[in-house]
């Protein structure tokens, strides 16, 4: 695995360029509100609470349930790319 230390052991302070698929991914996960992800782990939420109630199977509550972590990790990125993604930071390097 590469050093990602320089000699002084302090980080280098070259900007790291992004790759053009990941570029893309950013410019297209950064048009969908933060809300939404919100909003389908709060659904998932309720789905799988429901599940667990009136099904006879909990595993499919369970599986409902454990989207809920992903859904909300997804906002989380979501929200970073808006505001710390690859164009801000080319952004930064212009000025």
């Amino acid at each position: 695995m590469e050093n990602l230390l320089n000699e002084s052991g302090k980080t280098p302070t070259t900007p790291v360029r992004e790759g053009s698929m990941t570029k893309a991914i950013e410019h297209q996960t950064a048009k969908i509100p933060s809300t939404y992800f919100l909003a389908a782990a709060g659904g998932a939420v309720v789905l799988s609470l429901g599940l667990a109630v009136i099904s006879k199977k909990k595993g499919w509550a369970n599986f409902v349930g454990n989207w809920v972590p992903s859904l909300l990790l997804l906002g989380i990125y979501n929200k970073i790319v808006k505001t710390q993604g690859s164009d801000s930071q080319e952004a930064r390097n212009l000025h």
